[in-house]
């Protein structure tokens, strides 16, 4: 798919921006809620759909909001209301050139996209959280990252790590920002024969498992069942997958990379340089945080982010999209 908007599109609306797990926080998305009712509609739905109350676990209950099960729900719900705030200001989401959510990111931008409602996107998402949390538990395992390292580096670090357990590059984010995923022992090897590859330091994360690689595959099989019983329809905006790193555009793409998406590496620089280099260079960033600008800028220095973490932040997005600020 040619992801070059006409002229009037590149000229006044952003790409959006959807950020992935490791951007939750302690109440997320309760500022929103707070000063908009369409976006506490989001969260009401939210708490509805999942016969739970998610707004109290990401609002009230500390460190809940940091496991898989909830920090992706949650994540999701958060980036939804805030694109719900934008839409009720006068944002056509279906005039955006493009969408992309990095890793979990990726479903907030197929619903931008209009590929499945709230409460499909929402069960996919409860689901592949629960789904890599149980993996997680099944398969001990974990993900590091390669300070400073190259691609090349890295796929040669993962071939050590590969002689001691499953270990794959997981994460593509940017020059120097390259991210490992395995087994313990596999990560362990890393560790130990980092400096030999030249890499300067190796940092794990905290994370529940290893995540984009082989140890999820029970959570690939499970989500890949759940997409083929989904009402999934051909997005109305390009969203750029972080398998293949181009534009999906039928409604069996959606089904293959979402699926592939939790075992396979997430092509996120590939991904950003590719629709840089087709035109685009602004975006905004749709909560919560503002990981994605930081990675950006690592990217691409000429790029323009405007995040939309916080209802502060509005008027300066709204002014981005070309729209009046609320008085």
């Amino acid at each position: 798919m040619d992801l070059t908007p006409p002229m009037d599109q590149h000229d006044s609306t952003p790409a959006i921006l959807c950020p992935g797990q490791g951007a939750q926080a302690e109440g997320m998305g309760k500022d929103w809620a707070d000063s908009f009712p369409e976006a506490k509609a989001v969260w009401d739905e939210a708490d509805e759909v999942l016969g739970f109350s998610l707004s109290k676990a990401c609002w009230e209950s500390g460190d809940d909001v940091h496991r898989t099960d909830i920090a992706q729900p949650g994540i999701f719900t958060t980036g939804v209301a805030v694109l719900r705030v934008l839409e009720g200001h006068g944002f056509d989401l279906s005039r955006a050139p493009w969408a992309a959510g990095l890793s979990l990111g990726e479903y907030t931008a197929h619903w931008a996209a209009g590929t499945f409602d709230f409460a499909a996107g929402l069960r996919l998402v409860r689901l592949r959280g629960e789904a890599m949390q149980d993996a997680s538990e099944q398969n001990p395992s974990g993900m590091a990252s390669l300070m400073g390292a190259t691609p090349e580096q890295a796929e040669a670090l993962a071939k050590v790590g590969a002689e001691h357990g499953v270990c794959q590059v997981a994460n593509l984010n940017a020059p120097g920002q390259i991210v490992v995923s395995g087994a313990f022992p596999a990560l362990d090897a890393v560790e130990a024969a980092a400096k030999e590859h030249g890499v300067r330091r190796v940092r794990r994360l905290v994370v529940a498992g290893g995540f984009h690689s082989e140890c999820m595959r029970p959570a690939a099989d499970r989500l890949a069942a759940a997409l083929e019983e989904t009402d999934i329809q051909v997005p109305r905006i390009p969203v750029l997958s972080n398998v293949t790193a181009e534009a999906v555009e039928t409604i069996q793409g959606v089904k293959d990379t979402l699926g592939a998406q939790v075992c396979a590496p997430v092509l996120w620089e590939r991904t950003m340089r590719g629709a840089i280099d087709r035109g685009t260079t602004r975006f905004v960033e749709t909560g919560p945080g503002t990981i994605l600008a930081g990675i950006l800028r690592k990217i691409d220095g000429d790029a323009t982010v405007t995040p939309v973490a916080t209802p502060s932040d509005l008027p300066a997005a709204l002014e981005s999209l070309g729209l009046t600020a609320p008085s």
